[in-house]
């Protein structure tokens, strides 16, 4: 199938790409390699957390991984950081939430391709009557993905905080609706929160604080209670990773 143009009037047929599009795994875990030679992130964890997730790894369970934003890198700091952590094995199955934008330059979008990209058209962008049916499509497109044994990362904070880098923005319920489009499914994600940070005032993005947090095994039901946890987990994360710093 031809890669569609990423623009909101051919949503349909870019979730239909989206849907069965599958990077080459070997090129994938490569690159990540390649990111955390160019990165050195500094990754922590709780007491246990790591010997967790790898236990969830060997189990076979899906990951929703939320991540604070700060940087357009971010990203690259993010597939560094999986080469560098129990998360390894998912990579080159694990979907990734990106603005549109990003998909726009040719060789930029073959890079967000090859991490595992699904293109999110944004209310901020376009409106929020006119995301509405393309929002809808990306979320069952994305348990659909982890129905498939696919992992999904979210950043979802929306946008890059560029106020506070201590404090986790408001977090929408999308990754709530997601969560529970995916039970729907007969999968029951567990959540991990990582926290980035770049050290105080610092634009530097090499050897940035990574926290990753212990997994949440026990989520709510309903989206907009999944997202509160969300936040206060990513706000435990970003506390780990700034301490960490």
């Amino acid at each position: 199938m031809d890669r569609p143009a990423v623009i909101l009037a051919n949503a349909d047929a870019v979730y239909d790409f989206y849907l069965d599009h599958q990077q080459n795994r070997q090129v994938a875990r490569i690159a990540y390699a390649t990111l955390a030679r160019r990165f050195k992130p500094r990754v922590s964890y709780p007491a246990g957390a790591r010997e967790e997730i790898r236990r969830l790894v060997y189990d076979n369970t899906r990951f929703i991984i939320a991540v604070n934003h700060l940087t357009e890198s971010d990203p690259y700091t993010l597939a560094a950081s999986a080469w560098a952590s129990p998360l390894r094995p998912g990579i080159g199955r694990t979907r990734v939430l990106a603005k549109d934008e990003l998909f726009q330059e040719p060789k930029q979008r073959k890079r967000i391709d090859m991490m595992g990209g699904i293109p999110v058209f944004r209310g901020k962008n376009h409106g929020l009557r006119a995301v509405s049916a393309a929002g809808s499509r990306m979320m069952d497109v994305s348990a659909e993905r982890m129905r498939r044994g696919d992992d999904l990362a979210v950043f979802p904070e929306g946008t890059c905080n560029l106020e506070d880098a201590t404090k986790v923005q408001h977090v929408g319920s999308g990754i709530g609706h997601i969560t529970a489009r995916a039970r729907k499914l007969g999968v029951e994600p567990v959540l991990i929160c990582i926290g980035l940070s770049y050290g105080p005032g610092s634009s530097k993005l090499k050897s940035a604080s990574v926290y990753i947090d212990e997994p949440i095994t026990d989520l709510p039901a309903k989206p907009i209670e999944i997202a509160r946890v969300v936040a206060a987990g990513l706000q435990k994360a970003v506390d780990g990773a700034v301490a960490a710093y």
